[in-house]
């Protein structure tokens, strides 16, 4: 049987970190202010679905669907580009994005071995849409982390309904944590997840918004805001040689509505991995960490490029907020070979504390 949909009311068996963020605790990350929502869609037009996939303790998996705007994709493209941190995933749709500079789908978000699946849905879904009857090509753009401990990731378990639902579902107001693709990822070594967040430039850098969604499933030495938690914690990569070398990936989706072009887009995804960085990760040998990243303005102008330090100052505390944001909203989970706890918040507290990082 094909494991159940989770409707987002009941995704989480409403643990302790359920809706936490970090500005929860007073964690307060860079100069720029944060969206209304602190979420990526603070930028105009941009929605978010996740279905998530659960079959007893062996299957935490899941779909998120981000979607540039509500309409029409394919007939309504958005200037994209994509930046490789490090290669080792199977990102589909990738080289058509390098060669035009747009999107033409929405950008999905899942397992590892359920990307083909999920491409699949999403064509057949984009192929019903009015006006496609005469599209005979089309360049689904898929990423994925592997959550395969949580995850019974062989049996493949996203079906096309799972898909037409994240995107069907898609709206303004997006959850964190245990959702959708981030049901079963593993961050640092405790639950990773889903998370976002955003920041406004005032209005003598431009006005413009960036926001951040994350898909969190690496390692390293976690450093929140600078306070080594990791070591703090004990849990790190690397701390013993059979302690394992901190693989995992990373999914890294940022929009904003600055009238940037592919190239300009290229720089500022690259500065996402600035805020990856901080975090902790060294985007080691198996980790596939990468960026897409797309503008929603539909005007004909580009930025200068001695315009675009705000922005990279902007995507890169964002960036680093989401990934806080989707490891505090994450509860522990049993699964298909073990269980992964909770970051805890206690003692998180009580480290930043000590490091003077919270009043």
């Amino acid at each position: 049987a094909l494991p159940f949909l989770l409707p987002l009311s009941m995704s989480s068996t409403a643990q302790e970190n359920v809706g936490m963020r970090a500005r929860d605790i007073g964690i307060t990350i860079g100069i720029f202010e944060t969206g209304e929502r602190n979420q990526i869609s603070d930028v105009g037009g941009v929605l978010v679905g996740h279905q998530t996939v659960r079959a007893g303790d062996s299957v935490n998996t899941g779909v998120t669907a981000i979607l540039p705007h509500g309409g029409n994709i394919y007939q309504d493209r958005v200037r994209a580009a994509i930046v490789v941190g490090n290669g080792y995933g199977k990102l589909l749709g990738i080289t058509q994005v390098e060669e035009l500079g747009e999107l033409e789908t929405p950008i999905l978000l899942t397992c590892t071995l359920c990307v083909w699946r999920a491409a699949d849905a999403l064509v057949d879904w984009m192929l019903k849409q009015p006006g496609m009857q005469e599209v005979r090509s089309l360049n689904a753009v898929v990423g994925e982390t592997n959550d395969g401990y949580l995850n019974d990731i062989r049996s493949r378990p996203i079906s096309s309904a799972h898909v037409v639902a994240a995107l069907e579902s898609a709206s303004s107001d997006v959850a964190e944590g245990n959702v959708g693709a981030g049901t079963g990822t593993v961050a640092f070594g405790w639950k990773g997840g889903i998370g976002t967040s955003s920041r406004v430039l005032p209005g003598q850098f431009g006005g413009h918004t960036v926001g951040v969604l994350v898909q969190s499933n690496f390692g390293g030495i976690l450093t929140v805001d600078g306070a080594p938690v990791g070591i703090e914690l004990k849990q790190y990569a690397f701390k013993r040689a059979v302690s394992g070398s901190g693989d995992g990936s990373i999914m890294i989706v940022v929009a904003t509505d600055a009238p940037l072009d592919a190239r300009l887009l290229r720089r500022l995804g690259t500065r996402a991995l600035t805020g990856l960085a901080r975090t902790g990760s060294s985007m080691s040998n198996g980790s596939g960490d990468y960026v897409i990243a797309f503008s929603t303005d539909r005007s004909n102008d580009v930025l200068p490029d001695d315009e675009m330090s705000p922005l990279f100052q902007a995507v890169a505390e964002a960036t680093e907020e989401a990934i806080y944001n989707s490891m505090l909203a994450a509860e522990t989970t049993m699964g298909h070979r073990g269980t992964i706890d909770a970051l805890p918040r206690d003692r998180l507290i009580e480290i930043l504390r000590k490091y003077g990082k919270l009043d």
